[in-house]
């Protein structure tokens, strides 16, 4: 074996680590979860655990796609991208195949699998988030530069949007249209162009947000749910007395009463509700802390990703960082009366099979990106030193052809054609800003 085989050999032994910060933060808003599934649903069926057993399965289903996810290598992720579009659109439309599709309270949300229901939004969000990431690599300069780049990923969400529309489920819809404005602020657009989709947009989905008699409903219900605390105003209401009896220390774990039949979907949309009754002021800063530790560390790493040229974990990142964050974010802000009711869960908390098996995939994307990360940084570290001490080194096999080479070593040859990345036909590049630096 040469020199640089055995210097080659050495760059691939590298292994990467996990983000501690990330993987506690979801450790514990899941443990968190298991604990409140229990207290809030124990009176919603003859059987007191009936939800708690059902959650602990779909979250061992959900740490069990979260390993495989962070055991994959997100070059196999990235290559499947086109595929998981095509999924998007073909779950969207099984819902309304006859016999498969499940119609609950006249909307067509779910699949049957047999064993349970499966909410195929959930998975939606995934894989539109893959595909995306995808496309801001492989346009990240055209997105910036031309129209018609910029447009192309706003008609995918378009026609998503639209089959979304039609089960009906506007919440989904309004939250996927906000992680794509978002991750395509991140990925570089060019900012005066994103004005004019958004000045067409928010007029429509007003006029679509009124459209209905039960949407206009609950905004009357969000401006003053006192005035008909017994009809369209009967969810907030109670969210606001549990919320209100928590106080600053909470009556205690499992001390909650309108979780006796009083609040409805207790275990699902609103117990965020149960929580501030129970663990009072200080357990909604800890789960608002434990989120904001989630997000903001996602965010830190898609970001640190990014100044090191792996775009595409970078853009994995951002997505999931915003999925979470907003969601979490409308979750609460309807049990504190901030926004109209959404059907939309509290990720890692709420009890919800589809949910939960997603949430917990997506976490395990999150992982493998700083796990990659983590090992980019050692290799670009090992590479210096014995760049520095005068030897020549080889690139490992698996190593992507944009990680950039460490300070102390002389300008880099120029990579040959076959391992550039992306599609991008300008000949220059224009990369993202963030925070005053240039990635």
């Amino acid at each position: 074996m040469n020199e640089r085989a055995r210097q080659a050999t050495r760059l691939e032994a590298i292994g990467g680590r996990f983000d501690p910060w990330l993987l506690g933060a979801a450790l514990a808003l899941a443990s968190l979860g298991v604990v409140m599934v229990a207290s809030s649903s124990i009176s919603q069926t003859a059987t007191p655990f009936y939800y708690l057993v059902r959650h602990l399965m779909f979250l061992a289903g959900g740490m069990g796609l979260a390993i495989w996810a962070m055991r994959t290598e997100l070059k196999t992720v990235e290559h499947y991208n086109q595929l998981l579009l095509l999924g998007c659109v073909g779950l969207l439309l099984l819902v309304f195949v006859p016999g498969l599709g499940v119609s609950v309270k006249g909307a067509h949300r779910w699949i049957n699998l047999g064993v349970s229901n499966f909410q195929v939004v959930e998975a939606v969000k995934v894989f539109f988030i893959v595909w995306l990431a995808s496309y801001l690599v492989r346009f990240r300069d055209e997105v910036n530069a031309t129209w018609i780049a910029m447009l192309k990923p706003l008609g995918v969400v378009v026609v998503l949007v639209a089959l979304l529309l039609m089960q009906p489920d506007f919440g989904s819809s309004s939250l996927l249209l906000a992680i794509t404005a978002g991750m395509l602020v991140l990925g570089g657009v060019n900012m005066p162009r994103m004005f004019g989709p958004v000045l067409v947009g928010l007029p429509v989905l007003a006029v679509i947000a009124i459209a209905e008699p039960y949407r206009m409903r609950r905004l009357t219900s969000f401006a003053d749910p006192w005035a008909d605390p017994f009809g369209s105003g009967y969810q907030l209401t109670n969210a606001l007395m549990a919320i209100g009896r928590g106080e600053w220390a909470g009556i205690g774990l499992g001390g909650s009463v309108l979780k006796l039949n009083y609040l409805p979907e207790v275990h699902t949309d609103f117990i965020f509700s149960v929580i501030g009754e129970e663990l009072g002021f200080a357990g909604i800063c800890l789960v608002i802390g434990l989120y904001a530790l989630l997000v903001g560390r996602a965010f830190w790493i898609g970001l640190r990703c990014v100044e090191m040229r792996r775009h595409f974990a970078g853009y994995c990142a951002f997505g999931i960082a915003l999925w979470i964050g907003l969601q979490s974010f409308v979750s609460m802000g309807v049990n504190l009366g901030l926004l109209p009711t959404k059907g939309l869960t509290l990720p890692l908390i709420s009890s919800g099979g589809s949910s939960v098996l997603m949430t917990c995939a997506a976490m395990g994307l999150l992982l493998r990106v700083s796990y990659e990360l983590e090992r980019a940084q050692r290799q670009v570290a090992l590479r210096g030193e014995l760049q520095a001490g005068g030897e020549a080194v080889a690139m490992p096999t698996d190593a992507p052809a944009d990680v950039p080479a460490p300070a102390a070593m002389p300008a880099a040859t120029p990579a040959p054609a076959t391992t550039v990345r992306g599609t991008s036909r300008l000949r220059q590049r224009i990369e993202p800003i963030f925070g005053g630096r240039t990635a």
